[in-house]
């Protein structure tokens, strides 16, 4: 039963979401979303331009506090820039939301969640110490760069690569089931030839082992010192070298398939979704009109 129900979901196809849609935008809400989502008006160019220059500003802020000897003469100014980005960020992201259709669908969106994870962390500090840190997320915002200036050749590769490991993402689930059940023999026969005075306490840790050795990364803090043992992470070594490029393989012969259409930078005014062709009337992610 569960392994029909694996087959019967379909990872590839975007899901559906069943929230009501807005039935209209007043003129307000039209009005924001022509400054704040669309980068093809000179107001809208501008307001991405500052919102980017405050991104950089706000992430610098946060590199900077975590220097113990600038946070000591200058750690009152950078948390009152933190907090006036963050207040700021949290003012841009609640427009968005109402200026949306499908509030709900952008909500979840990647853009939207990166959104929501670029102000939660200076909340989360009034509970959790040090949890400020993770602002630096907020520069996963700039990729809207390749919006902002028109790059619509780099949201086409995007647009195809992310085509691409939607149809790879089932070869490689079973391909990483192999290499898990892969590492889990290596590192229990390994924690059978080798003994504990070597590393090798227990399977887990032999697992662990067996990990680092297959993906090349060999951190050399545990290492065999039997004949077997050395024998044996030999195999492993070679083993590693030959299923490392699977998962490359997988996606490139996706990406040959996939085909490159003309886009825009246009984003759809229900779901926030980029990558358009340039006479689409309709979006193709949730079908609501272009115009």
């Amino acid at each position: 039963m569960i392994i029909l129900s694996f087959h019967q979901y379909d990872l590839t196809k975007p899901q559906i979401d069943m929230t009501p849609p807005r039935t209209h935008l007043t003129p307000w809400q039209n009005a924001i979303h022509e400054v704040i989502f669309e980068a093809d008006t000179p107001i809208g160019k501008v307001f991405d331009i500052v919102l980017l220059v405050a991104i950089m500003l706000s992430v610098l802020a946060v590199c900077l506090e975590s220097v113990e000897a600038i946070d000591q003469q200058f750690g009152d100014a950078l948390y009152i820039i933190e907090w006036v980005f963050t207040i700021a960020f949290t003012i841009e992201y609640v427009l968005r939301l109402l200026c949306v259709r499908r509030p709900v669908r952008y909500a979840v969106s990647f853009f939207g969640i990166v959104d929501l994870l670029a102000i939660l962390p200076t909340y989360m500090s009034l509970i959790f110490v040090g949890s400020q840190s993770l602002l630096v997320i907020r520069a996963l915002r700039l990729l809207r760069i390749f919006r902002v200036f028109k790059l619509a050749q780099f949201l086409g590769e995007a647009d195809m690569l992310q085509t691409a490991v939607r149809a790879s993402i089932r070869k490689l689930i079973i391909f990483m089931g192999v290499v898990l059940t892969l590492v889990l023999i290596l590192g229990s026969i390994m924690y059978l030839v080798e003994t504990p005075e070597a590393g090798f306490t227990s399977i887990p840790q032999s697992i662990y082992w067996a990990i680092v050795t297959m993906t090349t990364v060999g951190y050399g803090d545990i290492a065999p010192q039997s004949v077997g043992g050395q024998f044996l992470a030999s195999i492993v070594m070679l083993t590693g070298y030959a299923i490392i490029a699977v998962p490359t393989g997988i996606v490139t012969v996706e990406m040959s398939r996939a085909t490159q259409k003309k886009i825009t930078t246009q984003a759809c005014p229900s779901c926030m979704t980029h990558g358009h062709d340039e006479d689409a009337k309709f979006c193709k992610h949730c079908g609501a009109s272009m115009e």
